[in-house]
């Protein structure tokens, strides 16, 4: 009988290359031949990856050290230690880049569902599907601080150490890369996260020039403020679920769904015969297509009194109290199309250009609100620390209204953007609040850019199409009335 290691070395490495990640190091204590065989091995490491993960967008790795930390993470999420909060920096970093290697190709496996199957975001969701992986490593903001001063529960033992800013919007991030928002940090009704999540969002002080007032650092480096990302999606997890919209997949894939396509070129186009467009050709972002927009927001006595209490005006540097008042929530359908593409400006990320965009916008809720009716025009474009910022106008009668200010989550080509609205004139009263909004099909060329088609609503009424009655004949008039008619999305106030 031939011996494993009298084995020729491309036998061997075949053999070895099925291999469990966390059993190869096992394999250099069997003895001395194979233990020089596996150390150290690249070909080897690749091979073992690449039967376990995604097929990474470059080869261009260190194979070894990529397949060590995969190990030594998945050793971090299943331990039970109480204090693995410590390794956050490590796990914040090796999540980061598993997403940034994730699976970027493929077909959608239902119309609704816009970004491929990932082996890597399978891995994670089974790392963090256990609660004190997502309380140790998505609950360490400023905020679960907050929150967790107000209210006791078994799972708040206190930090051993005092975490650092950094270390707190590394937890923020991979808590907003997670996609289902953390509602409650316990069991009992106290521990709800969304009353202290509003009381950020709604803070006019949160809103400044140096904010760009959006989800921005207030140091006008135009960085990413994670907390503020996190608050805002706890806010708009907290409203679809409260209006039942996330039984509908279009709304479960994005919003109840763990790593919703967060990372870059997730995005999938609808399996359609399609042209492209000189203009799209040359957009790296891919704007042009239709979006299913969230905006929430306060009453705006609500919202007046909350912000301008008189004699009780907290310090600049306190935060102001729980706000739990309610809000209304509007669905809106965005449609458009890319107008032209400039050289980026000395304040943005100097990669990519910047791309102008037009279109108008639909309310899909059946409620009426002229707010939600408008024509569109914004920018996509890269922030010096390489993030996707929009930026997009509503407009009526041809004056600017509302303007918003977002980022996108996984980076470009990817899931849902998120960010703020507020007066286009920055106005110190008010009213602002969260928005987020997420591509679901594409443009044709050739279609009217004036007008909703069938092809925009698929992706909407995925899994509910015998009740989509389809009389438009060849697709060419406006569906939209007939799918108000429908009131197919009930949410109110």
């Amino acid at each position: 009988m031939v011996l494993l290691t009298q084995l020729p070395p491309e036998i061997l490495h075949h053999v070895l290359s099925y291999v469990a990640p966390e059993d190869l190091a096992r394999l250099a204590y069997v003895c001395r031949d194979i233990y020089y065989f596996v150390t150290a091995n690249s070909a080897l490491h690749q091979a073992i990856y690449l039967n376990s993960l995604d097929d990474p967008p470059t080869r261009d790795l260190n194979w070894v050290q990529e397949l060590q930390d995969l190990v030594k993470l998945k050793r971090i999420c299943a331990s039970k230690d109480p204090d693995k909060e410590s390794h956050l920096g490590f796990v914040h970093d090796t999540v980061t880049r598993l997403l940034k290697h994730a699976a970027h190709s493929g077909a959608r496996s239902f119309p609704s569902l816009t970004y491929p199957r990932s082996r890597n975001a399978q891995l994670l969701t089974e790392a963090f599907d256990r609660l004190d992986n997502r309380h140790a490593f998505f609950c360490n903001s400023t905020l679960f601080e907050r929150a967790r001063g107000s209210f006791k529960s078994i799972y708040h033992r206190p930090l051993a150490r005092k975490l650092t800013p950094e270390a707190r919007q590394q937890s923020a991030k991979l808590h907003c890369l997670y996609g289902m928002a953390v509602l409650s940090h316990g069991r009992t009704r106290s521990s709800r996260m969304y009353p202290f999540a509003c009381s950020k969002v709604y803070d006019m002080r949160e809103y400044t020039p140096l904010t760009r007032w959006g989800p921005f650092a207030d140091d006008g480096t135009d960085s990413v403020d994670w907390e503020k990302v996190e608050a805002i999606l706890i806010v708009l997890r907290a409203n679809i679920r409260s209006k039942g919209l996330d039984n509908f997949p279009i709304f479960t894939n994005f919003w109840n769904t763990p790593f919703p396509g967060s990372w870059p070129n997730s995005y999938l186009p609808l399996p359609l015969v399609r042209e492209i467009s000189a203009l799209d050709a040359q957009d790296p972002y891919d704007v042009a297509g239709t979006w299913l927009r969230v905006v929430c927001f306060l009453d705006y006595n609500d919202f007046f009194n909350y912000n301008f209490p008189g004699s009780d005006e907290p310090p600049p540097d306190v935060p102001r109290p729980a706000l739990d008042v309610g809000e209304a929530t509007r669905l809106i359908l965005m449609k458009i199309h890319v107008t032209r593409i400039e050289a980026p400006e000395p304040d943005d990320g100097q990669e990519l250009p910047v791309v102008y965009f037009e279109g108008f916008s639909r309310s899909l809720d059946g409620s009426w609100d002229e707010n939600a009716n408008s024509d569109l025009r914004g920018t996509a474009r890269l922030t010096r620390e390489g993030e996707v910022r929009w930026t997009t106008f509503s407009i009526f009668g041809g004056q600017e209204r509302w303007r918003s200010e977002g980022i996108q989550l996984g980076g470009i080509r990817s899931t849902t953007v998120v960010g703020n609205w507020f007066d286009k004139d920055y106005d110190p009263a008010g009213p602002c609040g969260p928005t987020a909004f997420w591509k679901i099909s594409d443009r044709e060329p050739k279609s009217d850019d004036k007008q909703v088609l069938l092809n925009d609503f698929l992706p909407i009424v995925d899994g509910y199409e015998d009740e989509f009655d389809d009389d438009n004949g060849d697709g060419d008039e406006d569906v939209l009335p007939q799918y108000l008619d429908f009131e197919f999305f009930q949410v109110g106030d």
